[in-house]
């Protein structure tokens, strides 16, 4: 394959990752050794995955949920809701799965091109532009009392959509499930879906503690996710973040690379991934070099997840691409896990709010007061969605097109 057509289809692979994963970075520190862990994931591995407080959080609905409502985005903007948003454009397919999840379906006015795999979601308006990103014409068309942007959308584009007389909130990058988690709960208090919310994460948080629970006894398996042109996910990110709650150990823990960086043949023939993740958009890499000799390949150990479960961070995307890469990577495990459906999550939920609620009411007042010097922190931002890919997907835009046909 000449270069030119290495980079055009790599490119066009992380077009489909747009508004969704960090931009692609450098090669980082391919001369750096440092050895994953093997040891299998232990139970207080959870909260360290999700967020520390992320158990007792998601069981719980926020109590108030009323307007008006601010919050401080990415942008460094204080964004007031003074009411309940009746129309809403989401600007990424991430945005989208959320109000999808967490019953904000019927608010939802516009979304983009890649969002259209949702049910019912062919009845909104594209906002996306011809090529790549949106049209802020559009946008502005589907009249939305509220804009959800990632932090693929650039500065510029917000600020034309706020000159345009909207209310954008711009959200920052999500590199864990801790983040995925805060964002679905900030999308809820957005959008006055709190309940919601909450029951998406209380399903998100249970499988992932049932995965990294299922896992614990097991030895972690080396595995790359690979997304074409020699992209590969790095640590700190969700992606990886995921691979290792399914007990998986992301190899490019071995070579130090973080986010999204492109790397030669040769480093992925030196890192020998066991396991190899793919989706129907990047399986045709088993059958070229140099993943076609890997370990991975020559064992037939590769495991495909669904683009958008892999590739989104939203509550649903993570359970599915937990679970499958739990199978994927430890079948036995995976087969005696007691994953909760959102209907056993919910009840769980709704437990633990009454059994909170009971307590509070128990608990008799005090009047000690305790005092903390500790300078409040009182910025307020929103993990959302990746760092733009606007340039990369512009290129890319063509051939993306040709491949989703």
């Amino acid at each position: 394959m000449n270069r030119g057509r290495t980079r055009t289809l790599a490119i066009a692979l992380l077009v489909v990752l747009a508004g969704v994963v960090p931009a692609v970075g450098a090669v980082g520190a391919v001369g750096a050794t440092a050895s994953p862990t093997h040891a299998g994931a232990t139970a207080t591995d959870a909260a360290a995955a999700i967020g520390s407080d992320a158990v007792a959080a998601s069981r719980t609905v926020q109590a108030d949920c009323g307007f008006p409502y601010s919050a401080t985005d990415a942008t460094g903007t204080e964004v007031t809701i003074e009411e309940r948003p009746e129309r809403v454009t989401t600007l990424n397919p991430s945005a989208a799965q959320t109000m999808w999840e967490i019953g904000g379906k019927d608010q939802v006015v516009g979304l983009s091109q890649f969002a259209l795999y949702l049910d019912g979601a062919d009845s909104r308006t594209n906002v996306s532009a011809s090529g790549f990103g949106v049209s802020v014409e559009k946008v502005v068309g589907t009249n939305p009392d509220l804009v959800l942007a990632p932090n693929a959308t650039s500065v510029e584009t917000v600020q034309s959509l706020r000159d345009a007389g909207l209310t954008v909130f711009h959200f920052s990058g999500a590199t864990t499930i801790a983040d995925v988690r805060e964002k679905t709960t900030l999308i809820g208090r957005l959008t006055g879906n709190c309940e919601g919310a909450a029951e998406a994460n209380a399903w998100m948080t249970a499988n992932v503690e049932t995965a990294i629970e299922a896992t614990a006894g097991a030895e972690d398996v080396r595995v790359l996710y690979p997304l074409g042109g020699g992209y590969i996910a790095g640590t700190e990110t969700f992606i990886s973040a995921m691979i290792r709650a399914a007990g998986g150990a992301n190899v490019a823990a071995e070579r130090n690379l973080t986010g999204y960086p492109q790397i030669n043949d040769e480093v992925v023939l030196e890192l020998a991934p066991d396991y190899l993740v793919v989706t129907g958009y990047s399986s045709y890499l088993l059958g070229q070099e140099p993943y076609a000799s890997t370990p991975a390949v020559e064992n037939n150990n590769t495991v495909r997840v669904n683009r958008n479960w892999m590739n989104q961070p939203a509550p649903r995307s993570v359970v599915m691409a937990v679970r499958t890469l739990t199978e994927g990577f430890h079948p036995e495990a995976a087969a005696a896990a007691d994953f909760e459906t959102r209907e056993e999550a919910v009840a769980a939920m709704e437990t633990a709010t009454a059994t909170e609620s009971q307590s509070a009411t128990d608990t008799p007042a005090t009047t000690t007061a305790t005092v903390d010097d500790t300078p409040a922190d009182t910025e307020t931002s929103g993990p959302g969605f990746g760092v733009a890919l606007a340039v990369l997907a512009v290129l890319g835009s063509a051939l993306l097109a040709r491949r989703e046909r």
